[in-house]
């Protein structure tokens, strides 16, 4: 990912984070998803040579993520009260496709740390599902699988073989943007939430793409 695009994702994405102080305005979905589109763009254009060959099917499951991500954040957008579950179903599978992308998960590297790994990822979830256990109501069971498909995500961006830096980050940032949602709908109010939720989830993708480009030069 060169500088003028790394530039114009910057742009994109503060300018829709910032637009969250003037929201509701019409179309705002649409400003919201021009940073992902610009990320599924970078990210074909990067690996295309390697799916014509179909020499890799893993990149197509990460474009998938991505795609399916810009589908959660219209749904999101549009009509987050009543199209919640259709968002959080839309991001479900777009950590589902990440997963796959990011196969086999054989990272020799960290072998000696991943009980302390598992521990902290798994000890993280935990405490923010009990902190969103009593607001659930029959969110229940949706959230939960949301909440595991998530963890597995950022775990697989450390256990991978194609772990890097900015793979962990982003899916660290990706727990910790998706913590912010929750703890804000089915806990306590946080003031101006939206900008952080967006800044950590731009900062989440932004991480991931770059990182998956960067282990594809190495493969």
């Amino acid at each position: 990912m060169n500088k003028n695009n790394t530039l114009v994702f910057i742009t994109l994405a503060i300018s829709f984070i910032l637009s969250t102080l003037l929201k509701p305005y019409p179309f705002s979905w649409a400003v919201k998803m021009l940073p992902i589109f610009l990320l599924i763009a970078i990210t074909w254009q990067h690996s295309k040579q390697l799916i014509v060959q179909q020499k890799s099917t893993s990149v197509r499951f990460f474009i998938f993520g991505l795609l399916f991500s810009s589908c959660g954040d219209f749904l999101l957008d549009y009509n987050q009260q009543d199209w919640f579950i259709f968002g959080l179903a839309a991001f479900f599978i777009a950590h589902l496709c990440y997963l796959i992308s990011l196969k086999p998960f054989n990272n020799v590297h960290i072998a000696d740390k991943k009980p302390l790994i598992l521990i902290t990822y798994i000890g993280f979830g935990a405490l923010m599902f009990m902190l969103f256990i009593n607001g659930l109501a029959e969110l229940f069971i949706p959230v939960l699988a949301y909440m595991v498909v998530l963890l597995l995500m950022a775990l697989a961006t450390v256990f991978s073989h194609r772990s890097n830096l900015w793979l962990v980050l982003g899916g660290i940032s990706f727990v910790l943007s998706d913590s912010l949602i929750g703890f804000d709908k089915f806990n306590s109010t946080i003031v101006q939430n939206q900008l952080w939720v967006m800044a950590t989830y731009y900062f989440a993708q932004f991480a991931l793409v770059k990182g998956y480009l960067m282990s594809l030069k190495k493969n």
